[in-house]
């Protein structure tokens, strides 16, 4: 293996060592984290109350040497509340630009469906081209910012939906559930001493591995992780196939290709490989293709799911060798 891919792969380790000593078991999410990160890509988190999503972003970007910031999404929040506004000075006599929340690197945007969509369209131009326009003056983000917005999958009441467009610009959603019993009796035992999640946290036990501004040479070392045309092609042909398959309404587009492929060769770098396999298309089809797909009615009045009809898709195409 390259000497420098092999500096990623070691980053990667460690990194997840670092993050599994604050959130106690969700390796696959920890990872999935990682993907989006290494990818410079957004992930959209969905989970009950509780399960550590805020902690998990705080986490990732101090192990990271990333700032963090959060916006808790509300239904009266404006659109300058997270982008800033320019205020006018009196002493200087002039207007000051006063940077809204966005101005990080990872950004926890809490329950983004419970603002309307003018405040939701707010992050789609920071999302694409890490620029905001406040006063149509452009302003740059952070390279590396990158937006984790998280969703309460229970509570729909007062939450306004997240537009198809929008959606696509997740490169992945992240299920995070509850721990098993094992790691829950691990956490309550934890939670009563000075080594709680977040007491490690907030006591800078967590080291960072690695510095934001070395983030983006470690991702050019993915381009030295092997993807097999054949592999390119089945990753088409899985994604082509959302858009024929009889219980789906509304299929994925190419950009849900790019993120295939972008994802799947970040998730066998964190493996510790240099090359892509089919298991790993398959591993990260769900994440990458769930938000992205529309059920036909007929289909959920049966009880059917997105996931389901991903795995059916995955029986019927047919896997290189």
């Amino acid at each position: 293996m390259d000497t420098s891919l092999s500096q990623l792969k070691d980053t990667l380790a460690r990194a997840r060592t670092e993050i599994a000593k604050v959130i106690i078991g969700q390796q696959e999410v920890i990872d999935l984290v990682l993907v989006a990160v290494f990818t410079n890509q957004h992930a959209l988190i969905e989970g009950v109350p509780g399960v550590a999503k805020t902690l998990l972003v705080r986490t990732v970007a101090q192990v990271l040497g990333c700032d963090f910031g959060r916006i808790q999404f509300t239904p009266d929040l404006m659109p300058a509340d997270i982008t800033g506004t320019n205020v006018f000075n009196l002493q200087r006599n002039e207007f000051s630009l006063i940077r809204g929340p966005i101005f990080t690197t990872f950004l926890l945007a809490d329950e983004i469906n419970r603002a309307p969509a003018k405040t939701q369209s707010a992050l789609l131009q920071a999302m694409q081209e890490r620029v905001v326009t406040i006063d149509r003056e452009t302003h740059a983000l952070p390279h590396n910012f990158t937006v984790f917005a998280t969703q309460n999958p229970v509570e729909s009441e007062g939450t306004y939906p997240l537009a198809e467009a929008q959606k696509d610009r997740f490169m992945l959603k992240i299920t995070m559930s509850p721990p098993g019993r094992d790691d829950e009796m691990i956490l309550a035992r934890r939670s009563l001493t000075a080594d709680s999640p977040e007491g490690l946290l907030n006591r800078g036990v967590i080291r960072p591995v690695v510095s934001a501004e070395d983030l983006a040479s470690l991702r050019f070392q993915l381009q030295q992780v092997t993807l097999r045309d054949e592999l390119l092609a089945y990753a088409v042909d899985v994604v082509r196939s959302t858009r024929s398959h009889e219980s789906i309404l509304v299929g994925a587009g190419p950009r849900a290709t790019q993120s295939l492929l972008l994802a799947s060769r970040a998730a066998a770098a964190i493996d510790g490989r240099d090359f892509v396999t089919p298991d790993d298309i398959k591993a990260l089809s769900v994440p990458v293709l769930e938000h992205r797909l529309i059920l036909r009615p007929e289909f959920e009045l049966e009880g059917a799911s997105v996931p389901e009809a991903i795995d059916r898709i995955l029986q019927s195409v047919a896997v290189p060798r």
